[in-house]
């Protein structure tokens, strides 16, 4: 059977364009797009898009019957800043998908699954900097201790049922395509976008937050890098680090006034500097290099150059 690929929370900040890589290496008549609601990319026009919540097991099956689905990218989540404001419906959202997901595998009715996890399963007694693959857990956020759960229900059921479900634990994800999507990294991104249209930029976090970010691009390579390794060769089935580059804000303003002389920044910490302050500053991916030849290609002046240079084309 061909690949035929489901992506739930397609239309978030890594789906879409997660979505348009699946596109590009498979026709995007395999890649059947879904969300609560559509999106105006024009990245959904190219695919056979479907109206679908991720909490709903039925419709989820459904779907999966209908468009003969060998492989589902799980994509739907609460973020952390976001899941903190509802901690009940972040739960059901993060927690509920995934089993309906992985009891699909387990019944056979698909082959893989992709689920992201995050850096924010790591919590204060976690070490801050070279956070290895295996360490303390003990996140203090419900999207981190949501994130952890899932790790668990992803070896547990590749242990007992041979499901073949593939995870990494992102960092702060930046992206000049998409809007962020209520994530404590997302300052990041918004820095970009104040910094073209406003020259200043009032940040959330402290000036020495470090923090591990990577670019989109990165990400998504490292998602569908991992979903065609040989089973043989990923051999952690809670989820993997991966890793790219860390930096401060007060790091990253320093590299966009190399561009943008004028940039200034102010800083107003709110309820995600505690959520920032429970993460790692860095991020041990040797064990990703090693079992799926991991590596990242994107370092902070190849990120603020790519976004300066397409935000300007897009917001000016």
């Amino acid at each position: 059977m061909s690949t035929k690929i489901l992506i739930i929370g397609a239309c978030g900040q890594i789906g879409t364009e997660l979505t348009a890589a699946l596109q590009t290496r498979y026709g995007a008549a395999n890649v059947i797009a879904s969300d609560i609601r559509k999106s105006d990319d024009k990245v959904f026009s190219e695919s056979p898009f479907e109206i679908l919540d991720a909490t709903d097991k039925l419709g989820i099956k459904t779907c999966v019957e209908k468009h003969q689905i060998t492989d589902v990218y799980l994509m739907a989540a609460l973020l952390s800043a976001t899941a903190e404001k509802n901690p009940e419906f972040a739960w059901e959202l993060n927690m509920n998908s995934l089993l309906h997901v992985l009891n699909l595998a387990k019944d056979k009715l698909i082959e893989k699954v992709f689920w992201p996890s995050s850096i924010a399963v790591f919590g204060k007694n976690s070490p801050k900097k070279q956070t290895p693959q295996h360490t303390i857990m003990d996140p203090s956020t419900v999207y981190g201790i949501s994130k952890l759960s899932g790790e668990r229900w992803c070896e547990y059921y590749y242990e007992n049922y041979g499901v073949d479900v593939r995870s990494i634990r992102y960092p702060g994800i930046i992206s000049w395509k998409a809007q962020p999507g209520g994530g404590t990294t997302d300052y990041a991104v918004e820095i970009f976008h104040e910094a073209i249209k406003n020259d200043s930029y009032t940040c959330f976090l402290k000036e020495n937050t470090m923090l591990p970010m990577m670019f989109m691009d990165d990400a998504v390579r490292a998602t569908i890098d991992i979903m065609n390794a040989e089973s043989t060769e990923v051999k952690v089935r809670s989820s993997y680090n991966i890793a790219a580059t860390s930096f401060t804000p007060k790091e990253l303003t320093v590299e966009i006034q190399e561009l943008l002389p004028n940039f200034t920044i102010n800083y107003e910490p709110d309820f995600r500097q505690a959520i920032a302050d429970s993460w790692p500053e860095s991020i041990d991916d040797t064990t990703a290099a090693n079992d799926w030849n991991w590596s990242a290609t994107f370092d902070i002046k190849a990120i603020v150059s790519e976004m300066i240079t397409n935000l300007k084309s897009t917001l000016v």
